[in-house]
C-alpha cells in the first residue's frame, strides 16, 4: 500500500504536458531521406574519384577499353576520357559540398549526378557492367538529393 502511495505521488508531481501548448513541429524528412542524403554525399565524393581515375586511364592509353566497330555515339576513348575527368572533378566538389551541408550543393548534385548517368549510359559499350552499376548509383544520389528538404525550406 505504500508503494501504491508512493508512485501516485510520484505521477502527480511529474510534469504534464499541457494538452494546448504547442508542440515542436515534425520533421519533413524520414530517416531513410536524411541517411540518404549523407549517403548520397558520400556515393558523389566516392563516384567523382573513380570517375576521374577512369577519364585518367581512357586518356593515357587508348587500349585501356575494348574497341568497338560501329556505335551510334562515336567518341575516340581520349574524348570519353575527358568528359569522364571533368565530371568526376566535379562530382568530389559536389559530394564534398553535400557532406559540409552546403546549400549549393544539392540542387548542382542533382545536375551532376544526371550528366553522370548519361555519360555511363554512352560509355555502356566501353564497360557495361560498370556503367551499369554506376548508373543505379546515379539514380539513388538523384532521389535521395530530390526528396531531402532542408530544415530551412520547411
Amino acid at each position: 500500500m505504500a508503494e501504491t502511495r508512493s508512485t501516485m505521488a510520484q505521477q502527480a508531481a511529474s510534469p504534464r504536458p499541457d494538452p494546448g501548448a504547442p508542440r515542436p513541429a515534425p520533421s519533413r524528412n524520414s530517416p531513410w531521406a536524411t541517411g540518404g542524403v549523407t549517403f548520397a554525399g558520400v556515393l558523389m565524393l566516392i563516384n567523382g574519384v573513380l570517375a576521374v581515375l577512369q577519364g585518367i586511364a581512357a586518356i593515357a592509353e587508348n587500349d585501356v577499353y575494348a574497341r568497338l566497330g560501329d556505335y551510334v555515339y562515336k567518341i575516340n576513348l581520349t574524348g570519353w576520357g575527358w568528359i569522364l575527368l571533368i565530371l568526376g572533378a566535379l562530382a568530389v566538389v559536389v559530394g564534398w559540398g553535400i557532406l559540409s551541408g552546403a546549400a549549393w550543393a544539392r540542387a548542382t548534385g542533382i545536375a551532376i549526378a544526371s550528366l553522370h548517368l548519361v555519360a555511363q549510359f554512352l560509355f555502356l559499350p566501353y564497360q557495361p557492367v560498370w556503367s551499369v552499376v554506376m548508373v543505379a548509383l546515379d539514380v539513388f544520389i538523384l532521389w535521395a538529393l530530390a526528396v531531402y528538404r532542408s530544415e530551412d525550406e520547411v
